[in-house]
């Protein structure tokens, strides 16, 4: 018997009109209606209860994004209509960085603070911008990790509460722009096309960037007119069994970095005796230097949509889940008009393509947790707890979301499976390598003339690359995978862009973060922020991460405040930790937590 120990707090009117919009009016006492005598007869438990948890998020969703907080109160009543213990609940809002449960101003401005923006001003943008707005102006200044907008660096996100709720993105910004943007967002500029996040834009040889800037991402039928649903019509001609064999054949890999073959992860779904099954599509992107799933989202909508339904299809799922940056309105918006479309012309739904074939999408927003990222912690997330990744086994296959067999792929990996079902396996397994198959994205920011996302075959090099983004002069080193990645020299420019290629050079393809830096950057600032961005990323659930992650940062403080002096006791204590770190902790988040630092200090000489 679990006891939800309710408080006395009450909601107010426009905290009960935010929840109740979302689940509907209570229907008993229980649930926070007026109290009648049928009441006392039954009350929502056991499985409806449990049945309804997995809107936890979504309601705190609701609440923060109408009072721009979620007082006690409101979690109280939010509690109630779920049946949550209020204990729980208050675990979960305090999880994520975008909700707060301390009042503050209606307007929130995030200015990005992380590696890209660190490197493009954005310690000057915060001062400036705290200068100005001070206190007292109705508007919270929030030093935040990466948004997604490294190509338009230094950024910023003001989200101001309300109903609607409202948003506005300033980048790249400057003190005047982010001022607008936080205190009249409906004044603010429109954000430029996704188009200009793509230098090769128009180019007919793209197979995954080809109708971004070309085709216009509201519209159904000019995404019809551009090859859209042959894929789809495709997957249905062949069969699930089919579709699978495609995936396999054309070496497809899941491209969120650790690339497990696509093919072997689906068949495994599949073949899963337990039902229901369930795809999800994992848009939480959130490693510093990453923005290409964003970039597709609100360039390509439908290429997602047609993709997520030809992936459930091959696994047997009916249902499916869009797990997307809380970080990402535009990318929210483009999203959500491209699936209600495409069920009101009957490519979603129960009867798709009049094929008898049934598939939903619903999508779930985050709210500021890397480690979401993470498919268990993705998992935990959708359903109403602590994002905290799982122990494996039993793996997503078997047992995933809701306990039930699931496919989790990124956005990268399922659209890569539209070339693949319109020209053949063969045609795109000759595409890069033997062992790397097909066009990889790239995300290319820092000091370059040209950041955006680059469309390669694999096996490209990383000079190849930066000569496409235009590096400049006085490279220093270039960081590749983002804050999970590892640094490379200038002089290591002929690596070969392939999983293989990067892991014999002793670093990592991660998602295709390519983040380049001159000597203007101070290196050991970087690190440190590096460092402090895994501090606050720990979901803190083992002891190597959440007391290792803090043992770094400190290492690291020390050694930059002595400016010179020697460090070699910090770095020998930062070579113990982040062994313990990579050996013993439960997901990739602290075993990867040391790679960017150590890289540093092997290949660059840092502190030396």
């Amino acid at each position: 018997m679990v006891d939800l120990h309710f408080g006395d707090s009450k909601p107010t009117d426009e905290e009960r009109a935010a929840v109740d919009t979302l689940l509907g009016p209570p229907e008993s006492s229980w649930e926070g209606a007026d109290r009648s005598d049928a009441d006392l007869r039954w009350a929502r438990g056991g499985r409806a209860a449990r049945d309804r948890r997995d809107l936890l998020l979504p309601g705190l969703h609701a609440v923060n994004d109408r009072i721009g907080w979620i007082s006690e109160g409101a979690l109280d009543y939010l509690c109630r209509r779920l049946t949550v213990p209020p204990a729980e609940a208050y675990g979960v809002a305090t999880f994520y960085a975008m909700f707060s449960v301390k009042p503050r101003p209606a307007t929130v401005l995030h200015v990005c603070t992380d590696l890209a923006c660190a490197a493009a001003g954005a310690s000057e943008l915060c001062a400036g911008v705290e200068a100005r707005l001070g206190l007292g102006s109705g508007v919270s200044v929030e030093r935040s990790p990466c948004l997604g907008l490294c190509e338009r660096a230094p950024a910023a996100l003001a989200i101001t509460a309300g109903d609607p709720v409202r948003t506005a993105v300033s980048a790249p910004a400057t003190v005047e722009r982010a001022v607008l943007a936080a205190s009249a967002p409906d004044s603010a500029p429109e954000e430029p096309s996704a188009a200009l996040a793509v230098p090769q834009a128009g180019d007919p040889s793209l197979m995954l960037l080809g109708r971004v800037g070309v085709v216009d991402p509201a519209s159904l039928d000019d995404y019809r007119a551009h090859g859209g649903y042959t894929a789809l019509r495709q997957a249905f001609a062949i069969g699930p069994a089919g579709v699978i064999r495609e995936v396999t054949d054309a070496g497809l890999v899941g491209r969120g970095g650790a690339a497990f073959p696509t093919g072997r992860k689906w068949q495994a779904t599949a073949a899963a005796p337990d039902h229901p099954h369930y795809l999800v599509c994992n848009a939480d992107e959130s490693e510093p230097g990453t923005f290409k799933d964003r970039v597709v989202m609100e360039g390509d909508p439908y290429a997602l949509v047609e993709a997520m339904t030809i992936a459930a299809y091959a696994v047997g799922a009916h249902q499916g889940y869009l797990y997307l940056r809380g970080e990402y309105p535009r990318a929210l918006h483009r999203m959500e008009h491209a699936i209600g479309q495409a069920r009101a012309r009957g490519l979603l739904g129960d009867d798709i393509l009049g094929q008898g074939y049934a598939f939903d999408i619903e999508i779930r927003r985050g709210a500021g947790a890397y480690i979401c990222g993470e498919e268990t912690a993705l998992f935990n997330s959708i359903e109403g707890y602590r994002g905290e990744p799982r122990s494996k086994p039993p793996f997503p296959v078997e047992k995933g979301l809701f306990g039930k067999p699931t496919a989790e792929n990124n956005v990268e990996t399922l659209v890569n499976v539209l070339p693949i079902l319109t020209i053949g396996a063969p045609a795109y397994a000759a595409i890069g390598t033997a062992k790397s198959t097909g066009p990889k994205l790239f995300c290319v920011s820092g000091s370059v003339d040209r950041p955006g996302i680059y469309e390669l075959p694999f096996g490209a090099t990383l000079g190849e690359l930066l000569d496409l983004a235009g590096v400049r002069d006085r490279l220093r080193a270039v960081l590749l995978g983002g804050a999970a990645g590892g640094f490379v020299r200038p002089d290591e420019l002929d690596i070969p862009l392939t999983f293989e290629g990067t892991r014999e050079a002793g670093t990592t393809l991660g998602s295709g973060v390519v983040l380049a830096f001159d000597d203007t950057v101070p290196l050991p600032r970087l690190l440190l922020r590096i460092a402090e961005f895994f501090r606050d990323e720990s979901c803190g659930q083992c002891v190597p991460c959440r007391v290792g992650t803090v043992r770094q940062e400190e290492a690291l403080h020390r050694i930059v405040e002595r400016t010179g002096a020697d460090a070699a006791a910090d770095i020998t204590l930062l070579r113990e930790v982040g062994r313990a770190m990579k050996d013993a902790s439960i997901c990739g988040l602290g075993q990867t937590a040391w790679n960017a630092v150590e890289s540093a200090i092997d290949r660059l000489g840092a502190y030396e």
